[in-house]
């Protein structure tokens, strides 16, 4: 019997976050509603970016690709500003609403 072979979580969800926009929008919403932990909304945009290719998305966002590595990684302090531009480029919007 031949088994299938496996795929990370972080190769399965670039595929999914690629194929479905509507999966994209409601990952990217979930992460912004984790209070405990802020840097899920990075891991969330990182996966978010390699899904649409990092190069494409730095060069819609503005900002140099390397810099786009370093603000989505583990220890990245993106400015708000990256993060909108960043937003924006993958087609999607940050929002705020009442708690």
């Amino acid at each position: 019997m031949k088994r299938k072979a496996s795929v990370s979580h972080n190769d399965f969800m670039v595929r999914k976050l690629r194929r479905d926009p509507a999966f994209a929008a409601g990952y990217l919403k979930a992460a912004l509603e984790e209070d405990d932990e802020p840097r899920v909304l990075l891991i969330a945009l990182r996966h978010l970016a390699q899904a649409r290719g990092i190069a494409k998305v730095a060069k819609a966002a503005g900002i140099e690709r390397e810099s786009l590595y370093r603000a989505l990684s583990v220890h990245g302090n993106p400015r708000l500003s990256t993060l909108v531009a960043v937003t924006k480029a993958i087609g999607l919007k940050l929002t705020v609403e009442a708690a």
